[in-house]
């Protein structure tokens, strides 16, 4: 067998230059029980979240690849829900930063996430148009519903009845009967997608937002459902909500469904606010209390509104009763019999409008106990802002109290490089550079320039050039962050800059079809005694077609020039002769290398192909079909023949030239990746990406061999291609409006698979158990007993104990669908350990939930079963009397902690008053004090 080759393989090493990604949405968190200050965006796969007033960084909570699309946090602030965009939800602790629970359940981004006023449950709203409704006490999915036609928008709860409402794309907004699991209203009086949606006015009231600039108001009544026994039937059924008048003719159809779920609640548009902004609605929310409300569209405005309360509402219906009756006199008219009404616009008022510096994306408010309202804006330009509002003042005007924006650049990153010693890294956008820490991962300097296409450290790494958009140079001095030399150096953009071996010059390409060669010099500075470094024109290389990209061979001897006509032209430096056409690619080649040695050039082009070829012949080696999309960015390793290269599919993929392989693909961005950076030693790699984040990669000591490469490859998509299949189906269900609420993963199938191993262990040890005792008795004397290493390995449990040590660790979230997958031929074994579990009494509430499960899915064939039938009798009186027992002893601990509880509040009453005497006392003491020194003084 041949000798393999060994490749070093790199990992990830950190994620930064990143405040916020603006997929997902903001939300204030409490950490160590302060609300207000910090705040949680999403940043890619990963959740920041920071803190407000100081700008800093202060908890991470990992993700895995995906990307976060939804954040909710608890309402006991103690967690906070995560929602990625394959569909998954995971529960992160604050205090420990660890997430919990692990919910999949939807086939798409999951859009909306609201948790109920305890707690206990989680909904969620995804892009595969689906509402699932999570029990996060017991961390599994409780059901699915269906019946919104595109991605849903909003989900809401109520808290009185035990109802949710939820709003999509699809123009509707759906009321749900949590008890009945169906849907029993559905509004359809609007025109457009339904984006958001609020609850106010104790959840009496609904604000939906559309993609006008109307919101409209929809009057919540909720009916008792014990109704007068001498009311005629008639009239019970009789009429419609009064929302119902805008329904369209093709819900007609639905009336005589629907008519009886009156009784449970009648929804009526009352009206219409207007917003300013004349684009859709992107997020409408309110804070905790309901008291205020707030808007925003696709622009980067914020429209505040107050909502007055009953007593308030009372309040101004009492004073314009006055002002009615005080008129009427005037005009020596009647006295007004009908109530005056408050208009709409007076119960929900205008407060004020916030102008970030930005677009909005997304936003969080929360009204602070002093009566202050606090703001944070995710904007689209990475940065978070955070506003204060006096609404106590005359005139209510928010302060900006805090802007985080130094951990990254307002746009894309378009260039990067590193500096010779390995540790800084320069990376430039349209409007400002800024030179990083590699171990620190702080950024050190910024400095504002224009529109930045190339750039490069000067030897000595004082000094920094940039090409920009515009065909300039700019020359930036480090140690003071400030812009030394600027030079008109193309008429078009400086697509490509390359530092010249020799480290003395450099040589740019631009849109004017030209190549440039600059030298380093030092000139008199005017302002100083000392010399300052320039740059200086010395030659130009007019070619026919615009630049793209510029390379030296390290022997400083050939200059390759990359053209828009889709060739490379290798050309003498020093004569600019033209030596070889490199031609092949059927797009323009967007970036090259050539490799230390200066024997291979790779090309990287729009056509998704790198081309390798001999510097000697200029004959190509290989052609490879490396990315899904362009080739944006190809860079050799030094002292190796390995080259990365970056892609618009998200991917950086690592490529030996000698043997024309893939060795690896880098994995973490979620958009283009527009630029790479290799150190000068290899060790590190540093990329950019369209999601604003920049990622460092590092070499790691550990050996990669590409057969067991491609064996992890293929089982990745083995795991994609078990998610895709089709979710089995549960016999006698039809599909209707609700759903089993997880869904088959590869977890689910590995959880059935151990249940099935296990299983069948048990069956071969008692089937060796039985073959034993009769060998003993045959022999007339004890045979010592093998037991199976696995079951020693467990401290030598019974099979049985082992069965159930193995179910127990099947997680609560993927319990049902490991036992949908499980065939029938291991479930009256399993019938049959149930029955002995529960007599035991272990794991009574775990058991139950799978034997229910169990039952309800193969009910047929267990009913067949002739088999069975003393088995399910078994169960049936074990399980009634151990449940009973279990619930007696729960009746008794909470009657106990419902005693405790009121013993604390009585003793706590008794020092509140004991306090409060003492104060009162206190106080007495001061101003008879007081008293006393005025009359001596008098």
């Amino acid at each position: 067998m041949g000798l393999t080759r060994q490749y070093l393989r790199y990992g990830p090493a950190a994620l930064f230059g990143l405040v916020a990604s603006a997929r997902g949405n903001a939300a204030f968190v409490a950490l160590r029980g302060e609300r207000g200050r910090c705040v949680a965006v999403p940043t890619c796969e990963h959740v920041f979240v920071w803190d407000t007033r100081k700008g800093e960084k202060v908890l991470i909570l990992k993700g895995l690849k995906q990307e976060v699309s939804c954040l909710c946090p608890s309402p006991d602030g103690l967690h906070l829900a995560v929602g990625y965009e394959d569909g998954s939800i995971r529960v992160f602790s604050l205090l420990s930063g660890e997430a919990n629970i692990t919910f999949n359940g939807h086939k798409a981004a999951v859009t909306a996430l609201q948790y109920d006023h305890l707690g206990g449950r989680l909904v969620s709203g995804s892009k595969d148009t689906d509402v699932i409704v999570w029990d996060v006490i017991n961390e599994s999915g409780l059901y699915r519903l269906r019946g919104h036609k595109d991605a849903v928008t909003q989900v809401l709860f109520l808290k009185e009845k035990n109802l949710l409402v939820t709003s999509g794309k699809d123009t509707l907004v759906k009321w749900w009967d949590l008890d009945t699991q169906h849907c029993f209203k559905t509004l359809v009086g609007h025109r457009t997608e339904v984006w958001g949606m609020a609850l106010i006015s104790e959840e009496k009231r609904l604000i939906t937002g559309s993609a006008d600039s109307e919101l409209r108001v929809w009057d919540i009544t909720y009916i008792q459902e014990v109704k007068d026994p001498d009311e005629p039937e008639s009239k019970k059924s009789k009429g419609s909500s009064p929302g119902a008048e805008e329904n369209t003719e093709e819900d007609e159809t639905l009336e005589l469904d629907e008519r009886p779920e009156e009784r449970l609640v009648k929804c009526s548009k009352v009206g219409s606010i207007m917003r300013e902004g004349r684009d859709r609605l992107v997020t409408l929310a309110t804070d905790r209390t309901g008291k205020l409300l707030a808007c925003h569209g696709t622009d980067a405005v914020l429209e505040v509104f107050s909502v007055l309360s009953e007593e308030e509402v009372q309040k101004k219906l009492e004073k314009k009763m006055k002002k009615a009756k005080k008129k009427a006199k005037q005009n020596s008219e009647e006295e007004p019999e009908r109530g005056v009404e408050l208009s709409l616009q007076e119960e929900i008022q205008r407060v004020t409008n916030i102008r970030a510096s930005s677009k909005i994306k997304s936003f969080d408010l929360i009204l602070s106990p002093k009566g202050e309202l606090k703001i944070v804006l995710l904007l689209q330009n990475n940065i978070i802002e955070s506003y204060n509002l006096n609404l106590s003042a005359q005139v209510p005007q928010a302060v900006r109290a805090s802007k985080i924006t130094i951990g990254g650049h307002r746009s894309d990153v378009r260039t990067l490089a590193f500096s010779s010693d390995n540790i800084a890294i320069l990376s430039a956008a349209a409007e400002s550079v800024k030179i990083w820490n590699r171990s620190t991962l702080q950024c050190i300097r910024t400095m504002d320039c224009e529109y930045a296409l190339c750039s490069l450290f000067v030897p000595g790494d004082r000094q920094v050039i940039v090409g920009t958009k515009t065909g300039k140079l700019q020359l930036y001095d480090l140690a003071s962050g400030s812009l030394m030399e600027t030079l008109n150096a193309h008429d078009g953009a400086v697509w490509s800059i390359a530092l010249s071996p020799d480290q003395r010059g450099f040589v740019t390409g631009g849109a004017d079809k030209c190549v440039k060669f600059w030298e380093f010099e030092l000139v008199k500075d005017e302002s100083s005694v000392q010399k300052r470094l320039s740059m200086k024109h010395v030659r130009v290389l007019q070619l026919d077609e615009d630049v793209l990209c510029v390379r030296y061979s390290p022997n400083q001897k050939l200059l390759a020039v990359s053209l828009l006509d889709c060739t490379v032209k290798i050309f003498y430096v020093d004569t600019l002769k033209f030596f070889l056409s490199l031609y092949g690619h059927k797009l323009p080649v967007l970036c090259m290398d050539i490799s230390y040695d200066g024997t291979l050039i790779a090309t990287g082009s729009a056509d998704r192909n790198v081309k390798i070829w001999g510097l000697d012949f200029g004959d190509c080696h290989r052609s490879l079909f490396a990315h899904d999309d362009s080739v944006m960015y190809l860079q050799f390793v030094a002292k190796s023949h390995l080259f990365f290269t970056a892609g618009k599919d998200s991917k950086i993929k690592q490529w030996d030239a000698d043997k024309f392989e893939h060795i690896q693909t880098l994995e973490g961005h979620h958009q283009e990746v527009w630029c790479l950076a290799l150190s000068p030693n290899g060790d590190y790699v540093v990329s950019a990406s369209h999601d604003k984040s920049l990622r460092l990669w590092e070499r790691t000591r550990e050996p990669l061999v590409l057969e067991e490469e491609r064996e992890m490859q293929r089982e990745a998509e083995y795991e994609e291609s078990v998610a895709k299949e089709e979710q089995p189906v549960v016999a006698g269900e039809t599909p209707g409006e609700t759903g089993l609420a997880g869904r088959k993963t590869i977890e689910t199938i590995k959880a059935a698979e151990r249940i099935m191993e296990a299983i069948e262990l048990y069956r071969e040890e008692m089937a060796k158990l039985k073959e034993h005792k009769a060998i003993c008795k045959a022999a007339g004397k004890e045979v010592p007993f093998v037991v199976n290493p696995i079951l020693r390995a467990y401290g030598n449990i019974t099979p049985s104990a082992y069965v159930l040590e193995v179910f127990k660790k099947v997680k609560s979230s993927e319990l049902e669908e490991s036992l949908l997958v499980l065939p029938f031929s291991y479930v009256p074994d399993l019938l049959r350990l149930f029955n002995e579990y529960i007599q035991l009494g272990s794991e009574v509430e775990l058991l139950c939930r799978a034997l229910l499960f169990l039952l309800k899915i193969h009910f047929g064939q267990i009913t067949s079963n002739h088999m069975l039938v003393t088995v399910i009798e078994n169960l049936k009186k074990t399980t009634i009397s151990r449940v009973s027992e279990v619930r007696d002893v729960l009746g008794f601990n909470m009657a106990g902690l419902q005693y405790l509880k009121r013993e604390i509040e009585a003793k706590d009453e008794v020092t509140f008053f004991a306090d409060a005497t003492d104060r009162f006392e206190e106080k007495k003491r001061k101003r008879k004090k007081k008293e006393k020194m005025v009359l001596a003084v008098l």
